[in-house]
This record gives structure tokens, C-alpha cells and sequence, in this order.
């Protein structure tokens, strides 16, 4: 008992999962109350709808940032004890994002009919909540921007901290809204609620003055802009693809199904992002920054593993209590209207076992700045996860959404390994010791 003792105190990934875990079960409780008050007052053909707008959304926030956070969060991270290119950093990244979450404010405004109409039904004008998005859009990149200085610091305990906060702020906003104004409500809450948590982070960022002190128009650096591409491309194309691969399979499902069956393998995903929260915001936490300050093999195969050998035993234990509850699970998160999607469960617990195995690799991608490998193996994934959707839509029905998932994951992981083989199974060069 005494050595494992000893070895939690000493693992800094044991110590930053067990501290992140309190932020993931508050986070989760917060997701399956909404989900649940969506489920009553909106039901399976309102999730659907609420479904389309949180992919927009989703893709248009990265936008804004550009898809700089994973990018600055490795800088900040390499240059954090030089005040000179940690200046440079910040200051390019802070006005980068401030003139394009102004631009795209303005765009998504005054295209708010048109957009209603690509990501909503004929019969559902919501332009009014695009424009709310629009107006809150700039809080959402100052909060990224606040975020990622933090985590590039490795200030774990005070994003966790304010990610419990935030979240507990948004499951009380998104909770009135629903119940107040039903369909209308949960649309607005998916618009605003990630721009409310900047109140919460914008304390934690006036308390390191110093930093603040850094961000000056004179030291933003055009090289420095370049050097950032790469990151921004890559995480602008993950996240303007998956979300528009979303809407259209969504949108095979309801033209060859249903809206009511739309909703349900919205419902699924969203069961499915609630569970997956204690890996993503691990992996965002701690791998990202770790692989960005490892210069050497020898210790990109040592945490690889020790991520293998600590997480993944825990997390497909958690799969296979999930799996048996299920039916629990439907019940108590969403309502009886939602029984179907316990027959999605299966295929989707396996795909997602393997997407956390594969992308724990994957992120060596990000912070090694591999832009066309990530490019390359993240267009092939959306691909096979388009066209094996549509088949196995035709042939199995909704179910077929979720066996694509797996499939598509098992041929993604496949690659990675195969990009990765020698770094993880390959004897390692002396000079990489």
C-alpha cells in the first residue's frame, strides 16, 4: 500500500487525472441535467435541431481563435521562462484572435438568415439566436485566449478550479433558460453559455499581472504568425470538417429515417462526450503540453505507455460499466421517449475505445507541428466516416451511424500506428536515449 502511495504522490499524470476528475464529475452531472431537461421540455426532434446548431457553433468558434489554442499552448509552454519570445507569443496570438473574432462577429450577424437556413429545418427561423451568438462570440476567444496562457503554464489546480465554476454557472443558465422558454431556450444556451465562463477566467488571468504586462501591439511578430499556421490549419480543418460531416450524416438520418431517429443518435453523441470528458480534458491538460516539451523517443514511448498502463485499464473499465447500465443510463439522463438509443450503445463504446487509444498518439501530431500527417490521416478518417455511415445506414438502419464510427476508428488507429511504429516498438537510436 505504501508504494502505491508513494507512486501517486509522485506520477504527475496519477496527480493532474485525479484532481481533474472532481472538475469531469461535476462537468458530467451538469451535461446529463441539461440533457435531461432537454429531453423533456424539447425532445428526440428538438435534440436533433440543437444537434446541427452546437456543430455550428463548434465550428465557428474555432474560427474565431483561428484554432490557435493547441498551438499557443505549446509556446507558451516552450517559451514560459523566456520573457522576450513568451512576449512575441502572446502579444501576436491576443491580437490575431481579437481582429478575427471581430471579423467573424460581424459576418456570422448579418448572414444570421442565411445561416438559419443551411443548419435548420424550413420550418424553424431561429436567426435571432445566430445573432446572439454573434454578439458573444468575442467573450468565447478572450476566455480561449485566458485558457490557454494557463495551461500553457501548467496551472492545472486554477483551470480546473474555474472549469468547476464555469460549468456550474452554464447547467444553472442552460437549466432556466430550457425551463423558461423550452426549444428557444436550449438554442440560446448552446450559443452563450461558453462565452459566460470568461467572467469566471478573466479573474484568473487579472491575477497574473505580469503576463498581462507582456501583450503589447509593438511585439507582434509577423514570423511568428507563420510559424503558427501550421497549428491553426490543422485544428481550423478538424474543426470546420467533423462538424459539417456531422450535420450531413445527421441530415442522411432524418431525409432516409427520421428527425425523431436523428435525435436519437444525437442523444447517443452526447452520452458519448460526457463519458469521454476525464480523457479530452486530460489529454488537453497534460499530454499536449508533456509531448510539446519532449525532445527525445525514448520519452514519447514512456508516456505513451504510461498513459496506456494508468488510463486506459480505468477508462475501459468505465466503458463496460456504461455498457451494462445502459438501459439505466437512457432512463435517467434523457426519458422513456429515448429507450431506442440503448441499441446504439455497443458500437459506439468500442469506436470510442479505440479513437482514445488512437488519439493519444495522435496529439504528437500537434505538438510536433506535423501538419500534413495530421492533415492526411484526419481527412481520411472524416471520408471513411461519411461514406461507411451512408452504407451502413442503408444497410443496418440508425445503428449502421454507430458501426461506422467503430470502423472508422479501427482503420484511423491502424495508421497511426503505422506512422508511429518505430518511435513506439522500434529500437531506439543512442543519441535518442
Amino acid at each position: 500500500m505504501k508504494k502505491i502511495l508513494e507512486y501517486i504522490s509522485n506520477n504527475v499524470l496519477v496527480k493532474v487525472a485525479s484532481l481533474n476528475s472532481v472538475s469531469v464529475i461535476i462537468k458530467i452531472i451538469a451535461g446529463f441535467l441539461t440533457s435531461k431537461f432537454i429531453a423533456i421540455y424539447v425532445g428526440s426532434e428538438g435534440m436533433a435541431l440543437v444537434g446541427n446548431l452546437r456543430n455550428f457553433v463548434g465550428s465557428v468558434q474555432s474560427l474565431s481563435i483561428l484554432g490557435l489554442y493547441k498551438g499557443v499552448v505549446k509556446y507558451i509552454a516552450e517559451f514560459k521562462n523566456d520573457v522576450v519570445q513568451l512576449s512575441k507569443t502572446l502579444s501576436t496570438v491576443f491580437y490575431l484572435g481579437f481582429i478575427m473574432s471581430l471579423l467573424t462577429c460581424f459576418v456570422v450577424y448579418f448572414k444570421a438568415d442565411y445561416i438559419n437556413e443551411l443548419i435548420f429545418t424550413e420550418d424553424n427561423n431561429y436567426a435571432y439566436v445566430i445573432k446572439i451568438f454573434a454578439v458573444a462570440l468575442p467573450f468565447y476567444a478572450l476566455n480561449m485566449f485566458a485558457f490557454s496562457i494557463l495551461n500553457g503554464f501548467s496551472k492545472y489546480k486554477y483551470l480546473i478550479i474555474f472549469n468547476i465554476f464555469g460549468q456550474v454557472l452554464g447547467a444553472i443558465v442552460t437549466i432556466l433558460l430550457i425551463w423558461l422558454e423550452q426549444i428557444d431556450g436550449a438554442l440560446i444556451a448552446v450559443v452563450t453559455t461558453e462565452s459566460l465562463i470568461f467572467l469566471i477566467t478573466l479573474v484568473g488571468i487579472l491575477n497574473r499581472r505580469n503576463v498581462v504586462k507582456l501583450i503589447r501591439a509593438s511585439n507582434f511578430s509577423f514570423s511568428f504568425a507563420k510559424k503558427l499556421g501550421s497549428y491553426s490549419g490543422m485544428a481550423l480543418f478538424s474543426a470546420i470538417i467533423l462538424p459539417v460531416v456531422a450535420i450531413l450524416i445527421r441530415t442522411y438520418i432524418i431525409d432516409n429515417i427520421g428527425l425523431k431517429e436523428a435525435g436519437f443518435w444525437e442523444a447517443m453523441n452526447r452520452i458519448s462526450k460526457y463519458y469521454l470528458l476525464f480523457i479530452s480534458s486530460l489529454l488537453t491538460l497534460y499530454i499536449l503540453p508533456r509531448f510539446s516539451e519532449i525532445d527525445n523517443i525514448k520519452e514519447f514511448r514512456k508516456e505513451v505507455f504510461s498513459f496506456y498502463k494508468t488510463i486506459i485499464p480505468i477508462f475501459a473499465l468505465g466503458l463496460i460499466v456504461i455498457y451494462f447500465l445502459r438501459h439505466f443510463i437512457v432512463r435517467v439522463v434523457l426519458t422513456e421517449e429515448f429507450l431506442p438509443v440503448k441499441e446504439l450503445f455497443f458500437w459506439q463504446l468500442l469506436g470510442d475505445f479505440i479513437k482514445v487509444l488512437s488519439i493519444v498518439i495522435a496529439y504528437q501530431f500537434l505538438a510536433k507541428r506535423m501538419f500534413w500527417h495530421y492533415i492526411i490521416t484526419e481527412a481520411f478518417s472524416v471520408v471513411v466516416l461519411y461514406f461507411t455511415s451512408k452504407i451502413l445506414i442503408d444497410e443496418f438502419g440508425l445503428v449502421g451511424a454507430n458501426m461506422a464510427h467503430f470502423v472508422t476508428y479501427v482503420l484511423y488507429y491502424a495508421i497511426i500506428l503505422l506512422i508511429f511504429y518505430s518511435s513506439l516498438f522500434g529500437v531506439i537510436p543512442e543519441k535518442n536515449e
